[in-house]
């Protein structure tokens, strides 16, 4: 492998799913400002997920909604001053 390719500053954080509230400690060099307090009683950087294996319908089994009208409106109302 080549060298001094990879990320030096690998920590432990919780990668949270708010989709479902599940969440799990890993590591990763994702840049993040929350942070989160884990069971273990220490304090880690949180990065938020919207879909995680405990959530996505391949894994689940089941079929779920999401709700894109809010995004596009949301969109759509940031670009409409560049449409004329």
């Amino acid at each position: 492998m080549k060298k001094d390719i990879h990320p030096k500053d690998y920590r432990f954080v919780i990668f949270k799913d708010f989709s479902c509230d599940y969440a799990f400690l890993g590591r990763s060099a994702a840049a993040t400002k929350d942070t989160i307090v884990w069971e273990d009683g220490k304090e880690y950087p949180l990065v938020k997920l919207e879909i995680s294996n405990a959530s996505h319908p391949f894994f689940t089994g089941k079929m779920k909604f999401v709700d894109t009208a809010g995004r596009i409106e949301k969109f759509k109302k940031k670009y409409a001053k560049f449409k004329k």
